[in-house]
């Protein structure tokens, strides 16, 4: 169990402090009357999605001996606004290195399949896609 410490700031931004002591900010976007200045609560959500399907894929890579390099991964999150929400997660994840086919099916399925993409409301599309070099 990980125990985060947040709190209200003022001017609409929060701040949590994780148990390692590293801080994060979060700021209400501009379109929702903030400055936009830090990640807003909703895109921690979207970036969680990529990050945890990133940390996944290395973990199987690593168990199966799969060099997958440095890949990275880029989001776009849409949002509705009456409920306002997340509507639609895109995530693109991108390899640098030479993976076969086996690879790339097995990496990609246990990539969806990551904590954060189970927890994520039906509600919310997730688009997932995968380039290779």
């Amino acid at each position: 169990m990980n125990q985060i410490q947040g709190k209200y700031i003022d001017n609409l931004r929060c701040e949590m402090v994780h148990p390692s002591s590293t801080v994060i900010r979060t700021d209400a976007p501009k379109d929702n009357r903030g400055e936009g200045k830090f990640f807003s609560p909703t895109d921690l959500v979207a970036a969680a999605l990529g990050s945890c399907m990133l940390t996944i894929i290395g973990i199987r890579a690593r168990d199966k001996g799969i060099n997958i390099g440095n890949p990275d991964f880029e989001i776009v999150k849409h949002m509705q606004s009456n409920p306002r929400k997340i509507s639609k997660i895109e995530v693109k994840i991108k390899f640098f290195s030479e993976l076969n086919e086996d690879e790339r099916a097995y990496l990609e399925n246990e990539g969806r399949k990551c904590p954060v993409a189970l927890s994520i409301s039906e509600e919310i599309e997730q688009d997932i896609s995968f380039e290779y070099a």
